[in-house]
Parts: structure tokens; C-alpha cells; sequence
């Protein structure tokens, strides 16, 4: 009877010799090929559990070509919602055996230069990046053929996969409750326009206003705000000016984090609408409108849509892929 070699583990060579099967045959059982009888089916994961036997998938990965991890590139790993992502990135590599490696860039794109030829020079088989610019000429000549996957911002100077979140119709949706509330003077607190989701969340914004015959007032929008602290400060300063207004629209959790904390500190009852759910959310006891969404299932997506790529390889290239993630809107307090 085979055992355990010493200092090693079971290889599954044992497990045929012990299943009474070729090597191949184990092969195809643990790949749940339909074509194997019950009966071996039967004695090989048998023997697989009595020698505790495990794939040793590094090595499966390497025979094959590959290092069987990929590559995660995020901007702000303290935003929950990039630990969400990150998630359901994972969740879906568990399922075919892969692993994963987290970088964050802090926005920075010299520092996501470096990551992704760190990544590449891995042998990672493939990656997923939230693009900390405009553009990602870069990564199309830094990958050398592994397949990228954009996560909540779309392509520019590279022709690839990306997985997007409705941005524009969940700022519209949200503006539009206010809209419905009465709300005719609405501030604007949003992240850098050059961002896809800065724009595109204006966009939905200004779009409300026109569907109302309302025109936003410019005065009241404040753009390019990074944190909680910027936040806070550009809504102090909206709701103290000559013309406060009796809204605030917001363009991510972050931003209405101190939008949250302005009111309160200013003593106000200032209704707000903000992208991205946050712990809380639903307790603070004020008029609040959230723009909901799965960011677990953006990073499935994501991970579906690059692990399809590495399966199918450059041979049987098909045109670049857009999933949207759909958005609801959840109301907390009273308007």
C-alpha cells in the first residue's frame, strides 16, 4: 500500500497506485471529466482522502505556462469599497484554484507604473486594475500580452475588458428624489472631474436639474475633492455662504462622510444624496438618499471576464467587453 513518502507529500502517482488507476485516470477525476466511471470516480476519491492528497496548483499552473495568480491594482485600499471589490475578485479566483495579489496605487500613476512591471515580472497571468489616470497607453505595453481587466473606470489608449458601475443614472435616479422633495438649490460636492465616475456623476447630476427645467446653479458645485477632510471643508462653506443651499449632492461615500459631518457640527437638518453605501448609513437621522450598488459583484465580473481571457488566450480574441453594474437608490430619514 503506497503512504506518504518521508519529508514529502502524496503525489498522485500514489493515488493511482493505490485507486488501482493510471495517473490519468486521477487526472481526470479531479477535473470532474463526465467520461469517468462511477466506480472509478469512486476509489480515486477515496484514495484521495485517505492519503490526503492536494494539487499542487503552483506547479499545475507553471507546467502550464502560467504562475496561477493574477493581479489586483486598486487606487485606495482604505475605501471600503475596494476591499468589497477585492472580494468578489476572490470569491470567483477560489473557485478555479487561483490566488490573488492586492497593490494600491494612492492614485498615483508613476506608482501604478511600477506595480504593474512588479506584477508582470511575477508572471502573473493576468490583471485587474482600477486606472489611476485618464489614459492606460502604459498598461498595453507594460502586460506584453497578459490580459487586463478595467475595473470602475473604462479604457482610454488601451483596447481591453472593463466592468462599470451605472454612474450616471444613479446620480440622475438621486437627484431627481431631491428634485421631488422640493429641493430647487442643490450643492454639488464631487471628486476630480477628470475621473470617469467624477464626470459621469456630474453628468447625471446636471441631467436632473435639465429634466426639471432647473439649471444648477455653478456657484453651488464644488469639484476635485479627495477625502473626508476636503469634504467638510467645501461643505461648511456652502452651507454658511450668502445662498446656503437645502440640498447636497455627493459623488462617493467619502465626500458624504463630510457632507455628514458638516451638517451635524453646523446644526443643520441639510438634505444629502451621495454615491456608494457606508456603514451607518441608515442610523444618522437625517434626510439621506444612497446610491446603492454590489461591489462584490463588480470584482466577480471582473475576475469572470479575465479568467475567460487566460482561458481562451490571443488565438480566439473577441472584441473588448463592457458589463454595467446596475444601481438602486435607498432612502434613510425623513425628507
Amino acid at each position: 500500500m503506497p503512504s506518504r513518502r518521508a519529508g514529502g507529500n502524496p503525489t498522485m502517482r500514489d493515488v493511482a497506485q493505490l485507486a488501482r488507476v493510471s495517473a490519468m485516470s486521477v487526472s481526470r477525476v479531479l477535473k470532474d471529466d463526465p467520461g469517468v466511471s462511477g466506480a472509478v470516480r469512486e476509489r480515486v476519491l477515496a484514495a484521495v482522502k485517505e492519503l490526503g492528497y492536494r494539487r499542487n496548483e503552483t506547479a499545475r499552473s507553471l507546467r502550464l505556462g502560467g504562475s496561477g495568480t493574477i493581479g489586483l491594482v486598486v487606487t485606495n485600499l482604505a475605501n471600503p469599497f475596494y476591499s468589497r471589490l477585492a472580494l468578489g475578485v476572490q470569491e470567483v479566483l477560489a473557485e478555479e484554484g487561483m490566488r490573488m495579489q492586492l497593490s494600491n496605487t494612492a492614485e498615483r500613476l508613476d506608482r501604478e507604473r511600477a506595480l504593474v512591471e512588479d506584477l508582470v515580472s511575477h508572471r502573473v497571468e493576468g490583471m485587474i486594475v482600477v486606472p489611476a489616470g485618464s489614459r492606460q497607453d502604459h498598461l498595453a505595453e507594460a502586460t506584453t500580452g497578459a490580459p487586463v481587466v478595467l475595473a470602475a473606470r473604462p479604457p482610454a489608449g488601451l483596447d481591453t475588458d472593463c466592468v462599470l458601475v451605472d454612474d450616471f443614472h444613479g446620480a440622475r435616479e438621486a437627484t431627481l428624489r431631491l428634485l421631488d422633495d422640493g429641493h430647487r438649490d442643490i450643492g454639488f460636492l464631487g471628486n476630480p472631474p477628470a475621473l470617469y465616475t467624477g464626470a459621469e456623476r456630474f453628468r447625471g447630476f446636471w441631467a436632473a436639474h435639465e429634466e426639471f427645467g432647473v439649471e444648477p446653479d455653478e456657484e453651488r458645485v464644488r469639484r476635485g475633492l479627495g477625502d473626508i477632510a476636503t469634504a467638510e471643508a467645501a461643505a461648511r462653506d456652502l452651507l454658511t455662504g450668502a445662498s446656503a443651499p437645502t440640498a447636497l449632492f455627493c459623488t462617493n461615500n467619502r465626500i458624504t462622510q463630510g457632507a455628514v459631518r458638516a451638517v451635524h457640527r453646523l446644526g443643520l437638518r441639510t438634505a444629502l444624496a451621495g454615491f456608494d453605501d457606508f456603514e451607518l448609513s441608515d442610523v444618522l437621522g437625517i434626510p439621506l438618499t444612497i446610491v446603492s450598488y454590489d461591489a462584490d459583484e463588480i470584482g466577480r465580473q471582473a475576475a469572470r471576464l479575465l479568467i475567460d481571457r487566460i482561458k481562451n488566450g490571443t488565438e480566439h480574441r473577441q472584441p473588448a467587453r463592457r458589463v454595467i453594474v446596475p444601481t438602486t437608490v435607498i432612502r434613510y430619514g425623513t425628507p
